[in-house]
């Protein structure tokens, strides 16, 4: 007499493919692009046409992918404070959370010249 396994590998394919549902995907980067500003030591963000993307907050560790991120003064960057402290205008390509819209990686950034952000109606002022 042949014993079925079935229910078994039924049970553990069942509960494989719940995980998987049941887990987030992890978004694919969208690109974002703005004033990137840093005023002051440790506190960093991009505003774009619809948001402020918090990257980096002080007493707080900041965003992964932060500290791989290019010189970004390259292209332009406005001193507003004491040190480097200013902004620029760059493109950052950002993982974001779906649910809580909260940057979690940084994948990619590249400085932009300032006049492309300057003449970007949809941006606010930096």
């Amino acid at each position: 007499m042949k014993i079925a396994r079935t229910r078994p590998a039924t049970w553990v394919l069942g509960a494989a493919f719940a995980l998987t549902v049941a887990m987030p995907a992890a978004a694919a980067p969208e690109k974002r692009c703005g004033w990137l500003e840093n005023p002051t030591p440790a506190n960093w963000w991009l505003v774009d046409k619809d948001a402020s993307w918090t990257l980096s907050t002080q007493g707080s560790p900041p965003v992964p992918g932060l500290d791989e991120m290019p010189d970004m003064s390259t292209r332009g960057w406005v001193v507003t404070n004491a040190g480097m402290h200013g902004y620029g205008c760059a493109c950052l390509d950002l993982e974001i959370d779906p649910r809580t819209r909260e940057v979690t990686r940084i994948v990619a950034a590249r400085p932009l010249p300032l006049k492309r952000c300057k003449a970007d109606r949809a941006l606010p002022a930096p």
